[in-house]
C-alpha cells in the first residue's frame, strides 16, 4: 500500500461519525445496511451521514450497492486490513514483546 492511500484512509476514519458508520458496518459484515438505516441506528441527519458515506467510500473502506430505491453501504473488510497489515509491517522491531498485544488481539478476534 502507498503511504498516501494510507493516509486518506486514516483520514476518512479521524472523525468521531464517520468511525461510528465504519464500525457499524464491520458489524453488519458483507450484506451492509441501507443508508437510512444506518441514519436511523446511529442518530445522525441523512444529509451529514451522505457526506460521510461518500468520504469513506472515497478512501475505498466502504462499498456501494443499489437495491431498489436503496443504497446499501457495507465496510470493505480487505481495504480495512490492508491498511492494518501496512500500520503493523516490521511493528516490532525485531522484538516480539512489542507485537505481544497485538497477537494477543488478533487471537481474540479469531473466532470471528
Amino acid at each position: 500500500m502507498e503511504s498516501n492511500l494510507a493516509v486518506q484512509r486514516l483520514s476518512a476514519l479521524a472523525q468521531p461519525n464517520r468511525l461510528a458508520v465504519f464500525r457499524c458496518l464491520i458489524r453488519c459484515g458483507p450484506a451492509g445496511l441501507p443508508a437510512g438505516d444506518i441514519a436511523r441506528l446511529l442518530d445522525v441527519a441523512p444529509n451529514t451521514l451522505s457526506a460521510q458515506l461518500t468520504l469513506l467510500a472515497q478512501a475505498g473502506l466502504l462499498t456501494r450497492r443499489r437495491d431498489g430505491r436503496s443504497i446499501v453501504y457495507a465496510a470493505n473488510q480487505d481495504a480495512m486490513s490492508d491498511l492494518i497489515v501496512y500500520l503493523l509491517e516490521d511493528c516490532c522491531a525485531g522484538r516480539p514483546d512489542i507485537c505481544a498485544p497485538i497477537a494477543d488481539a488478533v487471537a481474540r478476534a479469531a473466532c470471528c
